[in-house]
């Protein structure tokens, strides 16, 4: 496993989050393929953020949940 760092934004605390190795590569190799991030941190930090905004700002239906669920494990979170 290997730490990795999460930080919102320059004025924040920093928190370590522990992730593996492949888990850490399959972000990168994610990344330089879409393109639509610039960093792991950002990322990870989009995917939580919207993961947590949507079970707490709204009741999830059992479908809703099995599309996040399906695109965390395509993205190799699951």
């Amino acid at each position: 496993m290997i730490a990795y760092y999460l930080v919102k934004n320059m004025s924040q605390e920093k928190e370590v989050v522990y992730v593996s190795k492949d888990l850490y590569e399959k972000i990168k190799k994610y990344i330089k393929e879409q393109g639509t991030f610039n960093s792991v941190d950002e990322l990870v930090e989009f995917m939580l953020n919207e993961l947590l905004d949507q079970s707490t700002n709204e009741v999830m239906t059992k479908e809703d949940e099995e599309k996040v669920k399906d695109r965390l494990k395509r993205l190799g979170y699951m």
